[in-house]
């Protein structure tokens, strides 16, 4: 018995949005010197948090298309990531992006009282685009398949 391989679309779609909405609520809000930011423990808060969630969909997407395209069973996080990376789903450029992403958001999950805000602050400014840029290739694959 073959069993087709059927993508979750909507469901990437779904995610997708939820990336965007987020990285937009970090645009209009991050301000443009670390001191304002630096000063505001709630707006540094929500960015962190903003950030962390659009990588958590980030992830989640890889996950379906990992699953959906059945590249192999994970046995951890990463594996999903090399599963995409092997079958050449995106390219290395794109998957290199992704996995920096999941060592940010790892930083700001694990070691949330000891991240270097300014560092952070820097990292979230510059790497705003980037998440433009998985999403356009997310959209690529998605008209592919």
């Amino acid at each position: 018995m073959i069993i087709e391989k059927k993508l979750r679309k909507s469901e990437i779609k779904s995610k997708e949005d939820k990336i965007i909405d987020s990285i937009e609520f970090v645009e209009k809000n991050i301000p443009q010197d670390f001191e304002d930011f630096d000063n505001s423990r709630l707006l540094k808060s929500a960015v962190y948090k903003e950030i962390e969630f659009s990588i958590e969909n980030l992830i989640d997407i890889c996950n379906i298309i990992n699953s959906d395209l059945r590249l192999g069973v994970p046995e951890e996080e990463d594996d999903i990531i090399n599963n995409l990376e092997k079958n050449k789903i995106f390219d290395n450029k794109t998957i290199n992006l992704i996995k920096e992403m999941k060592g940010f958001r790892n930083i700001l999950i694990h070691k949330y009282g000891d991240v270097n805000d300014e560092q952070a602050f820097e990292t979230i400014k510059e790497g705003l685009k980037d998440f433009e840029l998985i999403i356009s290739k997310i959209e690529e694959f998605l008209k592919k398949n």
